[in-house]
């Protein structure tokens, strides 16, 4: 079994698409095709239904996709810890999946057009809070970037850890132009708000799961709006999955707007309400150990800080 297969396997998962999770992994088709049967021969089960379009899991898929999940940050955790001292010179981020796509890459840009190169590694997403967090106390990473809501509290000693409001997200209900509800297919635009006007309609739902930062504050966000009926018909840790499976009509999902731009303006996602009240405003915020240890950590941090005192009030 390889390590690649798992990666696979997951960007399937993500995607539900064997022609975009090929592109993703850099590999052609039936190339990728064959490794997803390599994978399934080796578990000894079918992971993947491939009568449906997009293609679902199985059961044992579903089952099997925390595993391979936990595996592959497990392995690369281990990597991270074990590398050679050549590679020290490295500065660790944590990071939200999301962030690392949308966020990071040109954030990272401006730092260093503003005070010279840095040479960073992203530990990959470890699928909840508490798990990116350990990775920042447990001294696996130099900083955590996060996503921050105020009802979605991070348990970090203040007096350890210190933080930065580097920019502003916005966390969205979008849907695809047309979804089917009840097995009738309806307008997308507005969902939402039928939805609560109409208790009977059960509206089909892009879950976060409840360990992720979304999902702890979409549950909060929930609890205080308007109630309506949900049927969740996919759940997915990660935003840019989740978007993929949106555009293709699978239900409503909250997004956040950076990652989802390039979609509402081309018309494939339009908002699921009218009621700026179902928006959740984000910060993204740096953390790193208040402790001062290694002088390329706290050039990276002056940086940021210089950053944000030159943007305009």
């Amino acid at each position: 079994m390889e390590i690649k297969w798992l990666e696979d396997f997951v960007t399937l998962a993500d995607t539900s698409s064997f022609s975009r999770a090929a592109e993703m992994r850099n590999v052609t088709q039936p190339a990728f095709s064959r490794r997803i049967k390599q994978l399934e021969g080796w578990i000894g089960a079918t992971l993947i239904s491939r009568a449906t379009m997009p293609a679902e899991l199985t059961q044992a898929g579903r089952n099997f996709l925390p595993v391979a999940q936990e595996a592959i940050r497990a392995l690369y955790s281990v990597r991270e810890t074990l590398r050679p001292s050549h590679e020290a010179g490295l500065i660790r981020f944590a990071a939200l999946h999301t962030l690392t796509v949308t966020f990071f890459p040109r954030w990272l840009k401006a730092l260093e057009k503003t005070g010279g190169a840095f040479s960073t590694s992203l530990i990959p997403d470890r699928g909840g809070i508490e798990a990116n967090l350990d990775a920042l106390v447990g001294d696996e990473a130099d900083f955590f970037l996060t996503y921050a809501h105020p009802e979605v509290p991070f348990h970090l000693d203040r007096g350890k850890f210190a933080s930065l409001t580097v920019a502003h997200d916005r966390l969205v209900p979008l849907v695809a132009p047309t979804v089917v509800v009840s097995g009738t297919a309806q307008p997308g635009r507005n969902l939402l708000d039928r939805a609560v006007e109409q208790p009977r309609l059960a509206v089909p739902y892009l879950s976060y799961g409840f360990n992720s930062f979304f999902g702890v504050a979409l549950s909060r966000l929930h609890l205080r709006r308007p109630p309506f009926r949900r049927r969740t018909t996919h759940e997915n840790t990660i935003s840019a999955g989740l978007m993929n499976m949106a555009v293709t009509g699978a239900g409503i999902c909250w997004l956040p707007e950076s990652l989802a731009r390039d979609e509402i303006d081309a018309g494939r996602l339009v908002p699921a309400s009218s009621d700026e009240g179902w928006n959740l405003d984000l910060e993204i915020r740096l953390y790193r150990n208040a402790v001062s240890r290694n002088r390329k950590v706290d050039d990276l941090w002056r940086i940021a800080r210089q950053l944000l005192d030159r943007k305009p009030a």
